[in-house]
């Protein structure tokens, strides 16, 4: 698999970020080909549909000025990660746990990094839309069928620092079932589905950075996966979640008292 770094200056609000795209892959001399696949950050597809906030403007609620003090936050930043979030769960120092289209995520994707002082960043509107909007918008211009990833970035239980994750893509199918195959001894697998946009994700995530890279989208090329043909297809979002009362974590959390917890002495 060749994963390719696309360098672009600095992204502004409503700026045509495919057209910038596009660009800085024709100054490289890299050729957009059939089945490669497109991974864009998520802060610049957000930018590009203008959502960006000036915090000042913000009026907190009163929940909103509760949580910022328990989670040492800026009070119109909290505002905008309860009107952004689908759920939220709880929280830590300078972050709130919270769902936000079916990515348990930290802060609803709001984010003040690589923007303004002063400003904050949401998460991109209608993502698995403007995925499948981006995959029009490349063939329409090159003429190539190619898959696109929109990627965010979030912590992980117990594990230190930020992987990749998808928070919308389009042209492909995200997760590949393996239940019913045979593992190396022979046994079916009974639970086990492979979710291989978060893959690609992790892995365009590790070539983009998280700091001044100004690397905000990968094309990746020769992966393992098929990428549709139809423009027309549609990918079920909901073929890559599981529901809440189905996760492993959140239920293990959600249901702690209720359940026997065996500690080794």
């Amino acid at each position: 698999m060749q994963l390719f770094k696309i360098h672009t200056g600095l992204i502004k609000p409503n700026q045509d970020i495919i057209n910038v795209i596009i660009h800085s892959l024709d100054t490289s001399q890299i050729n957009i080909e059939d089945n490669d696949i497109l991974a864009i950050t998520s802060k610049i597809v957000a930018l590009s549909q203008g959502r960006i906030v000036k915090l000042e403007e913000v009026k907190p609620s009163d929940l909103a000025l509760k949580l910022s003090k328990r989670y040492n936050l800026d009070p119109g930043y909290v505002e905008l990660i309860i009107r952004e979030a689908d759920e939220i769960y709880g929280g830590t120092d300078q972050a709130i746990c919270t769902l936000k289209e079916g990515v348990m995520i930290a802060n609803a994707g709001v984010d003040r990094k690589n923007v303004p002082l002063g400003y904050a960043v949401l998460s991109p509107a209608n993502p698995y839309e403007s995925a499948q909007n981006i995959r029009q918008r490349i063939h329409d211009i090159k003429g190539k069928f190619v898959g696109i990833v929109i990627v965010d970035s979030r912590v992980t239980p117990l594990r230190l620092g930020t992987v990749g994750v998808a928070f919308g893509f389009s042209g492909f199918s995200p997760v590949r079932d393996c239940r019913g195959f045979k593992d190396l001894y022979g046994k079916p697998l009974q639970i086990t589905r492979h979710c291989q946009v978060d893959d690609l994700a992790g892995a365009a995530h590790l070539v983009m950075g998280e700091v001044d890279e100004r690397v905000p989208a990968i094309l990746l090329r020769d992966t393992p996966i098929i990428i549709s043909h139809d423009l027309n297809s549609q990918i079920n979002k909901d073929s890559v979640m599981v529901s809440p009362n189905h996760c492993l974590f959140i239920n293990a959390l959600k249901y702690e008292n209720e359940n026997k917890v065996v500690k080794r002495e």
